[in-house]
């Protein structure tokens, strides 16, 4: 589903509430500054969702985690207005996840009041489910299909959940449920980089490693410049998969040695 457009400039608007929240990392303010532009928007769940994850990837790029500017007696409290926590909340959580710390995630939200928890966007519900899919924990599979309902094609939820599914290496289906998930659109359409890096990292874990160097190279391909990092992680992926392969056949060479004629 696209996002809702309701009022002329919305989409320009958020562009610019990003732009301030990512100008200076360094800021400790710019998390208030970035609630208050939200706040002042109405931003729904899809709008927060979009802004936040890229204002805290940006932060931790820069070395400055919202981790660290945080408390998480902000993210908990009930007392704030709605908008200003779920920004807290989109923010501090989305940081946790790109840190990989599961267990964290999952206490953090646990830790929310009663009220809160029961009543939480599809986004922190995804980041949520993330915690529990990257610990392997099979209710995160149940609880995803919850939050699939409502997410209807919104990319930055879905890359949650494609991102838990490829975290969790023991889960039950994983790679075959994270397979059906990258089919569906936004990504049907084969050309995100990101998630081509999570299908390639299913297709490793099938032992469809010809399928899954296909991918990473598609990934490496559409990648756009200038992301050192991401790209590093790509590579790195790829020689994983390369050196499975090679492995593989050097065993069936030796099983084919060893056979009598």
């Amino acid at each position: 589903m696209s996002l809702p457009v309701r009022r002329p400039g919305r989409a320009l608007a958020l562009l610019k509430a990003k732009a301030r929240a990512t100008a200076n990392p360094a800021n400790p303010s710019w998390p208030l500054r970035l609630a208050a532009d939200l706040r002042e928007l109405d931003a729904d769940w899809r709008e927060s969702a979009e802004v936040c994850a890229d204002a805290a990837w940006a932060a931790r790029v820069a070395g400055h985690s919202v981790l660290s500017l945080l408390s998480l007696d902000q993210v908990t409290a009930a007392g704030s207005d709605p908008v200003t926590a779920r920004t807290y909340r989109h923010l501090y959580l989305s940081s946790l996840r790109y840190d990989f710390r599961c267990p964290t995630l999952q206490l953090v939200v646990e830790q929310l009041p009663s009220a809160v928890r029961a009543g939480l966007d599809c986004c922190s519900r995804a980041l949520y489910v993330f915690a529990l899919l990257g610990q392997s924990r099979p209710e995160g599979l149940d609880l995803m299909d919850e939050v699939l309902l409502e997410a209807g094609d919104h990319g930055k939820t879905l890359h949650v959940l494609l991102h838990g599914l490829w975290l969790g290496q023991d889960l039950d289906q994983g790679a075959e449920r994270l397979l059906a998930l990258s089919s569906r659109p936004p990504f049907d359409t084969g050309t995100d980089p990101i998630a081509l890096f999570r299908v390639a990292g299913a297709l490793h874990r099938l032992g469809r490693y010809d399928e899954a160097l296909a991918a990473i190279d598609r990934a490496l391909d559409r990648l756009p410049p200038g992301d050192a990092a991401v790209h590093a992680d790509l590579v790195r992926e790829r020689s994983l998969i390369a050196a499975a392969r090679d492995a593989r056949w050097h065993r069936c060479a030796r099983a084919l040695e060893g056979t009598p004629a």
